[in-house]
Parts: structure tokens; C-alpha cells; sequence
């Protein structure tokens, strides 16, 4: 067979497939059997049409209602206490109108995408590239700046705090990424990708954050990448300035709990699989409709969706999208070989192959 008819082209799923996938299942799922409040009344039906209530059937029913609860119940549990919440109160109404949000890299892909969803909200955005942002949108403000140079972003952070005034949402979005094997990477590369993937979180955060650990609420957006858990070929440079910034968002939040005394500044990182931006165009899945099914690729919108929800619940949080990326942290756990399992099953050490080249001629 031909190689086309193995693979097919990121962002270009099947139809047959586009929408019908293992996250949809599971959504469906955790309204149906991993739903306390479903299972609630299997047993309780099962009462009401006469049968015994040590019936296997109601017991077993019941036990499983037990388990699920107190499951559902410690991760609850375990996010109230992550964000110092209350048992009877949720954090207040978070309105958009008064927010200023800064997204590094916004002037393309998932950048320019969130930057103009917020603008619909009438919400302030700035945006940090150097490259400016084409929009309609009249509350995009843009700023010129290589945010992999601290000096840069030192100058312009104090241009947008005295012009426009202290942003309380930072979504460090900016992202290169090679897609070569480390023997062809050159210094020069590696130098990049750190630069802009990880060095450039840091000189937002020391840029901006003084403001909001003085005004002790704020929200930061850390996006990563499944690969900082599960990397893969051709990714050693992008997957280890993506696991740097995913250390850095554990460590950001218990100096902000342990030490600034700010639990109110949240802080979330987003860990998505593979999404469907030009940074990843020329990048390659299989076209097995199995594959497809299990390892999704992920919609822009859909990253977009999740940013903006974990902003409204005001809330600490990691995000995995799609389902598989979730499994990332434990891969390392499992054997070598059903790790290699799952890594060949994905196809993500070929995804790349050719990548440089690929992306040169959709260019």
C-alpha cells in the first residue's frame, strides 16, 4: 500500500470519525454509569419492584453507588482543599468586563483563537508576539515582543501596566517546535526552543506576577503538552521545555500557598495531545478508524472551551485533553512493554517523521 493510505494529515480527520470518538463515549458515560446520581436509583427501582433488599442485584448495585460516591467524593475533596475552598460557597462570579488578559504568542493558531474568543466577552486582551495580531476585535491591544528575552518583556510589561493597567489573567501560550531527532538538532535550535517553550514563561511570571501576589487574585494559564509526560521521537527538545514548565506550575503553586499566601491567584496548565495548528502542520496519525477512536487529534476550539471554563470556575486545575492524555503521568508506572504498547498503538514516535520537510512545503 501506499504511505497515503496509512497515514493522513494532522487537522484533517475522517468525517466518519470527526466527531464519534473515546471522549465523547466517556462523556456520555459519566452522565449515565459513573454518575452517583443515576446509579442512585438502579437499586432504588429495583426496591420498588418488590425485590428483597439483600438481593444480589440491589447489594451489588448499591456497593457500586457506595464506591463511585466516595471516589467522586475524595476528588472533590481533594480540589477544595488544592483551592482552599469552601464547603458551602463557591468562589464569587468571575466578570469578564473587568479582566485584563495578556496571551504570549496571540497573534496565530490557539493564541489568535483565544484572543479573539475573549474579545467577544469584552474582555481587554494583550497580546505579545512579534508578529501583530490581525483582528476586527477593538479590545486587542498588540504589543511587539520577543517574549524569549527578558529585556523585552521587561520594557513592554511596564508599558502595559501604566497604559492599561495590571492583567489579572496570564496565558502563556507562545511555542516553537523543531520536530527533528536530537543528533540534527542544532545548538542554535535548542537554544530556541527553550528560549521561547520555557525561559519565556519565566519572564512573564517575574514580569507580571509582583502585581497580582499585591493584589493577591489573578489566574495563570500555563499551556504545556502530553509529551511533557509521555514524550516520543523527534520531540526532545519540545518535550523537555514542555516538562520544565509543568514542573514549574507545581512548584508556582505552593510558593503562592506556602509562602505568598495567595491561593486566590489560580493557576492551570493545560496538557493537550496532539491539536490541529500549523505549528503541528505536516505532522502525520494513522488512519486506522481504531487509532482515530482512541487518540483523537484535538480541535483548536476545544483547548479554547476548557481555557475559558477553568477561568469561569476559578478554580486550580490540570487539564487533559483528549482522554488518553490523561494517562501520560502513568504510563511510567506500567512495565517498559506495555508502555511501548500504547506508544506504537498512538503512532506518536512516527507522528513526525518528515516533519521539518513536511512543513516546509505547506509553507
Amino acid at each position: 500500500m501506499e504511505a497515503a493510505e496509512h497515514v493522513s494529515k494532522m487537522g484533517e480527520p475522517s468525517l466518519m470519525f470527526d466527531s464519534f470518538d473515546v471522549d465523547m463515549v466517556i462523556k456520555v458515560l459519566s452522565h449515565t454509569m459513573f454518575s452517583p446520581f443515576f446509579i442512585f436509583f438502579i437499586p432504588v427501582f429495583y426496591i420498588f419492584q418488590g425485590l428483597p433488599y439483600r438481593h444480589p442485584v440491589v447489594v451489588t448495585s448499591g456497593i457500586y453507588y457506595l464506591v463511585l460516591s466516595l471516589f467522586l467524593f475524595t476528588k472533590w475533596a481533594s480540589r477544595l482543599y488544592r483551592n482552599r475552598g469552601s464547603v458551602f460557597f463557591r468562589p464569587g462570579r468571575f466578570d469578564w468586563g473587568e479582566q485584563i488578559v495578556v496571551v504570549t504568542g496571540g497573534a496565530s493558531g490557539m493564541g489568535e483563537l483565544l484572543a479573539n474568543t475573549l474579545a467577544v466577552r469584552n474582555v481587554t486582551v494583550i497580546v505579545l508576539d512579534v508578529n501583530p495580531i490581525i483582528t476586527e476585535n477593538y479590545n486587542i491591544q498588540y504589543y511587539k515582543c520577543d517574549v524569549s528575552k527578558w529585556e523585552e518583556v521587561q520594557a513592554v510589561s511596564k508599558e502595559i501596566i501604566e497604559e492599561i493597567g495590571q492583567p489579572t489573567v496570564l496565558v502563556n501560550n507562545a511555542g516553537i517546535c523543531h520536530g527533528k531527532l536530537l543528533v540534527d538538532l542544532s545548538p542554535e535550535e535548542v537554544q530556541r526552543s527553550f528560549s521561547v517553550n520555557t525561559l519565556a514563561h519565566f519572564y512573564i511570571l517575574k514580569a507580571f506576577l509582583p502585581g497580582m501576589i499585591k493584589e493577591k487574585k489573578g489566574h495563570i494559564i500555563t499551556m504545556s503538552s502530553v509529551l511533557a509526560t509521555a514524550p516520543a521521537c523527534r520531540v526532545s527538545d519540545y518535550a523537555a521545555t514542555k516538562a520544565a514548565i509543568y514542573a514549574m506550575h507545581d512548584s508556582l503553586r505552593y510558593e503562592l500557598d506556602n509562602v505568598h499566601d495567595c491561593p486566590d491567584i489560580r493557576t492551570t496548565v493545560v496538557l493537550p495531545g496532539y491539536v490541529a495548528t500549523k505549528m503541528f502542520q505536516g505532522a502525520v496519525i494513522s488512519s486506522n478508524p481504531i487509532i482515530r477512536f482512541l487518540c483523537p487529534v484535538v480541535q483548536p476550539i476545544t483547548v479554547i472551551k476548557a481555557i475559558i471554563t477553568a477561568l469561569d470556575d476559578q478554580h486550580s486545575q490540570e487539564i487533559f485533553l483528549p482522554f488518553y492524555a490523561g494517562l501520560g503521568p502513568y504510563l511510567r508506572l506500567t512495565p517498559s512493554f506495555v508502555r511501548d504498547f500504547f506508544m506504537n498503538i498512538s503512532g506518536a514516535n512516527a507522528a513526525l517523521e518528515g516533519f521539518p520537510e513536511a512543513r516546509e512545503k505547506g509553507n
